[in-house]
C-alpha cells in the first residue's frame, strides 16, 4: 500500500523534478559555450533561470520580443533596400544624361575634355552624396537596433529573468544572447515534453 501525498506536496515535488531537469539541461548548454562565457554562468544564475522558466510566461515574452525584432529588422532592411534602389535609379538617370552630353560632342571633339571633366565632377558628387546618405541610414539603423536591445534588456529585467539588465558592454550582451538562445531551446524541449515528470 502506497502513501498518497497531498496534492500540493505532489505538485511541489513535480515542480522540483522539472526544475532539476531544466537546470541540468541549462548546465549542458553552458558547457557548449567558450570558457569565457562558461565562467560567467555560475550555478546560482542557471538555477534561477531554470526556476523562472517553470512558468511559461518567460517563453511567451521572449517569443513576442523575437517576433517584434524580426518585423523591425525586416522593415529596416526594406528601407535600406529602397534607398539602394533609389541610388541606382539616380545613377542610371545620370549615366543617360552623360551619354547624351558625350553624343552632343561628336561634332565638337574639342569640347570632350570639358564635358568629361563635368561628368567626372557630377559622378564624384553623386557618389559622395549617396555614400553619405547610406552611412547616415546605417548609423540610424544601428542606433535603432541598440535602442531596441536596451528596451528588451529592460523588459526582461523588469519581469525578473535572471542575467538580464540594461548594458551596452559587448561581452555582457553576448552572454545575454546566449541566455536567450538557452530559453528558446528549453522552450522547444518543453513543447516536446522533455521536462514532463
Amino acid at each position: 500500500m502506497s502513501v498518497q501525498l497531498p496534492d500540493d506536496q505532489t505538485s511541489k515535488e513535480e515542480r522540483q523534478k522539472r526544475h532539476y531537469k531544466m537546470l541540468n539541461e541549462l548546465q549542458n548548454m553552458a558547457r557548449e559555450l567558450p570558457l569565457t562565457f562558461q565562467q560567467r554562468l555560475p550555478y546560482d544564475l542557471l538555477s534561477s533561470l531554470a526556476s523562472s522558466l517553470l512558468d511559461s510566461t518567460v517563453y511567451d515574452i521572449v517569443h513576442s520580443l523575437e517576433e517584434v525584432q524580426h518585423l523591425e529588422e525586416k522593415a529596416m532592411c526594406s528601407t535600406r533596400s529602397r534607398m539602394v534602389s533609389e541610388h541606382k535609379a539616380q545613377h542610371h538617370v545620370m549615366q543617360k544624361k552623360h551619354k547624351e552630353l558625350l553624343q552632343q560632342c561628336e561634332n565638337k571633339p574639342h569640347n570632350i575634355p570639358l564635358v568629361q571633366a563635368q561628368i567626372d565632377r557630377e559622378l564624384e558628387m553623386i557618389n559622395k552624396r549617396c555614400d553619405e546618405e547610406m552611412k547616415k541610414k546605417d548609423m540610424k539603423i544601428i542606433l535603432e537596433l541598440d535602442q531596441k536591445a536596451m528596451e528588451q534588456q529592460n523588459l526582461l529585467e523588469k519581469v525578473g529573468v535572471p542575467g538580464f539588465y540594461v548594458t551596452n558592454n559587448k561581452l555582457e550582451m553576448r552572454l545575454q544572447m546566449y541566455l536567450l538562445d538557452f530559453i528558446m531551446r528549453i522552450s522547444r524541449a518543453e513543447k516536446e515534453g522533455k521536462f514532463d515528470t
